[in-house]
């Protein structure tokens, strides 16, 4: 990647729009004036409710949907005015396992680099099957493999033509742990090697772990889009959780106001703002409710706090 001219941004969406026919002829709006920046080099995360127009989003990138209005640049390439290099820049690992069953991994990621105009002398089938580890499996037909060996082909066929930026839409749905730890792997070791990784998952914990930033999409528009540590601290609410003595089988009387929960084992959990409640405060109360402390912890919100705090209570 090093040989590359780098733009600042590896995709640039100004007023991106999509609008479908629905049934009986009524239009539906996918994408209502998007506006997003991925900075190259960078892992980014994608979220948004089931329907909120990440695929429709991914699809425009990918050269195959049309959008309706606005504009797309991809590695400092308009995609209009320059389709095929904008297309050339980026890999996309869809979340169907779509492989051909009567090719090799070997001769689709050869098919695949040849569809892009890949000379034979640049081509790095082997090196990409190998790093995958799909190197043994370099001649077995694609319908012979597992599930977890197909969604990895997926992934090197997106590598096939050394694009600037690799688009995984769920790429761990369905995989084991053993998988989803190698494929992470891989994908830091390809995002040091410069390349850009857009991330869509449902598994937020994900998101949290792996992306510089994150862009949240709700009913076809962006509903925060930030580096990932202010977007954690959007929340101003801290949790305050005591351990007693012995586990509690009721939240205590005397705790009104408080927004005391029980957990499964017995804690106690006391939400509270930082910087304008004294968690002190709340020990002291739990102690003269009657609670007998044995320890406490705070916790600081999640991705999945501040996710269901921009969408409201809809899945991932």
């Amino acid at each position: 990647m090093s040989d590359r001219h780098e733009p600042a941004d590896a995709i640039s969406v100004r007023g991106l729009r999509k609008t479908y026919r629905g049934a009986g002829g009524a239009e539906v709006e996918a994408l209502r004036g998007v506006d997003l920046t991925v900075p190259s080099g960078s892992i980014f995360g994608l979220l948004g409710p089931n329907g909120a127009g990440k695929s429709t989003f991914i699809n425009i990138l990918a050269g195959l949907v049309v959008k309706s209005a606005g504009s797309v640049r991809i590695w400092g390439f308009d995609q209009d005015a320059n389709p095929r290099m904008s297309r050339a820049s980026i890999g996309v690992v869809p979340q169907e396992l779509n492989t051909d069953p009567f090719f090799t991994p070997r001769e689709a990621l050869e098919a695949q680099a040849g569809l892009y105009g890949v000379p034979k002398s640049r081509r790095r089938s082997d090196e990409i099957l190998a790093a995958l580890g799909l190197a043994d499996k370099a001649h077995a037909y694609a319908r012979s493999l597992s599930g977890g060996m197909k969604r990895r082909l997926l992934v090197a066929k997106a590598l096939a033509h050394d694009p600037a930026v690799l688009v995984l839409d769920e790429p761990t749905a369905g995989v084991d742990i053993e998988l989803r730890r190698s494929l992470w792997s891989y994908v830091r070791e390809l995002n040091a090697r410069g390349v850009t990784i857009i991330l869509t998952t449902h598994y937020l914990e994900e998101a949290q772990e792996m992306c510089d930033r994150i862009a949240i999409i709700d009913k076809g528009r962006v509903a925060a889009c930030e580096d990932t540590p202010a977007l954690l601290s959007r929340l101003q609410d801290k949790t305050l959780v005591i351990h007693p003595e012995t586990p509690l089988a009721a939240a205590p009387a005397g705790l009104d106001g408080l927004r005391a929960t029980l957990r499964p084992n017995g804690d106690l959990a006391l939400p509270y703002a930082r910087g304008a409640d004294d968690p002190l405060d709340l020990v002291a109360r739990a102690q003269a409710a009657g609670v007998m402390v044995r320890d406490i912890s705070t916790e600081e919100p999640d991705l999945e706090d501040v996710f269901l705090a921009l969408t409201g209570d809809r899945a991932a």
